[in-house]
């Protein structure tokens, strides 16, 4: 008989259902997903482009039917996010259909970087491999698929930067218009590397707070328009899901003991968890202990403020950081980061500017992985978390970059460079003492 996840904090909470799940009631073909349940109150809605409860204006979340998935179903799918289409709200169809394809990014063992934390064992989820370059591409596959289902035709999104090339990239090879809004203070990597798709780049004076506000304004004017991270956010935010998928799988379907995950809206954290809980539920992974781990940068660390403080409540703050891809300073996601930190026996810490280069500098020379900030951010909380004793050494733990280096050239670019600029001479190179 199929299981029902419910949509309570603890994931591995089931209910099982009457009869064999199998019919599906008239509406859209989204695989398994069965309806949108209210993470607050439990009040149900049909699949659709909604977002918020009606009743207690609570986030919705999908709920879901799954059956028959094994190890082997798996297995036997395609080297991409689409192997889990069976645990994901995307048609049937889903790979039949034009999109980037991402996913199966490496586990890096970091067996260097390791050493020099003095750790045990390390990973790296290095997000940087997908096709535009960070982990956005597999949350827009998903709002993407389920948005062609519900019949849109536009693809949008406000963005801090790696959603931005994400949903123009993704567009452009599904054939349909992309609106996208971003900071005009963006770094001009990520500006460059959305506007060369084509579709509609528009820079907003302010924050993401300011540009994510317009965009809900109007994803209300024009509501033949799936803005993924609001209209259609319950489905673009099991995208996320597939990262926890993915380390499991490639550490021989079993848990890792800790995790450190960068925290931006805090969905990322908290649907990583969501997957653990979902394998375990369907009996894919052994149920074993592990800890969640979140970081910030102290420039935008309302999650952490909060956790330190003992609060459930994030108090929003104007941001002011080199890791603008994780600017949020109002984290709609950030009270559940809070529950699942705790919940896990975890931590949320917040590292300075000068500690986010420090990070990316870090990996790069011990792993050669070039890190955006996002990544520095989680090395150096890494970093913090082991001299405060937090994290324990001994345990298996995987760390998050989400994405790369080449999008946040100026956060590194004062402290990098030649070591000496020298005449075309071999005696000049010696001359300089490079020998």
């Amino acid at each position: 008989m199929p299981v029902q996840l419910s949509t309570a904090p603890d994931p591995t909470t089931v209910t099982t259902l009457g009869g064999s799940g199998a019919a599906r009631a008239e509406g859209p073909d989204l695989g398994p997903a069965r309806a949108l349940s209210c993470r607050e109150c439990g009040a149900t809605y049909d699949l659709g482009p909604l977002y918020a409860c009606a009743d207690c204006f609570g986030p919705l979340e999908v709920a879901y039917d799954f059956a028959g998935v094994t190890r082997e179903s798996i297995e036997a799918g395609p080297h991409n996010i689409w192997r889990y289409r069976q645990l994901l709200p995307v048609p049937s169809r889903v790979t039949q259909t034009p999109n980037l394809e991402p996913g199966a990014t490496p586990l890096v063992p970091a067996r260097r970087l390791a050493r020099e934390l003095g750790m045990r064992s390390l990973w790296v989820k290095d997000d940087s491999a997908n096709p535009t370059h960070s982990f956005k591409d597999r949350v827009v596959a998903v709002a993407l698929a389920a948005a062609r289902e519900l019949g849109f035709g536009t693809l949008a999104c406000p963005s801090t930067g790696n959603l931005a090339n994400a949903v123009a990239a993704a567009a452009a090879r599904a054939g349909i218009r992309s609106v996208v809004l971003v900071p005009a203070d963006l770094e001009q990597q990520k500006i460059v590397t959305t506007a060369v798709y084509g579709g509609t780049l528009v820079a907003v004076e302010g924050n993401y707070d300011d540009v994510n506000r317009v965009a809900s304004e109007l994803a209300g004017d024009h509501e033949d328009w799936a803005f993924v991270n609001v209209n259609v956010r319950p489905f673009y935010a099991e995208g996320s899901k597939t990262l926890g998928f993915e380390v499991a799988e490639a550490l021989g379907w079993r848990l890792p003991e800790q995790v450190v995950i960068p925290v931006a809206s805090g969905s990322q954290l908290t649907k990583v968890d969501k997957a653990f809980g979902e394998l375990v539920t369907l009996g894919l992974v052994e149920h074993t202990p592990y800890r969640i781990f979140g970081a910030q940068a102290t420039g935008c660390s309302p999650v952490a403020a909060a956790f330190k403080a003992g609060q459930d409540v994030v108090r929003p703050v104007r941001p002011a950081t080199i890791a603008k891809s994780l600017a949020i300073g109002n984290p709609a996601d950030g009270p559940y980061a809070l529950d699942t930190c705790r919940r896990t026996g975890g931590y949320v810490e917040d590292v300075s500017d000068e500690e986010i280069v420090d990070g990316i500098r870090l990996l790069a020379r011990t792993e050669g992985i070039f890190a955006e900030t996002a990544g520095g951010v989680v090395i150096a909380t890494l970093r913090k978390l082991l001299a405060e004793g937090r994290l324990d050494p001994d345990a298996d733990t995987v760390v998050f970059n989400t994405g790369d280096g080449l999008k946040t050239l100026d956060a590194v670019a004062p402290v990098v460079g030649p070591a000496a600029t020298i005449a075309p001479t071999a005696a000049a190179f010696e001359a300089a003492g490079l020998g």
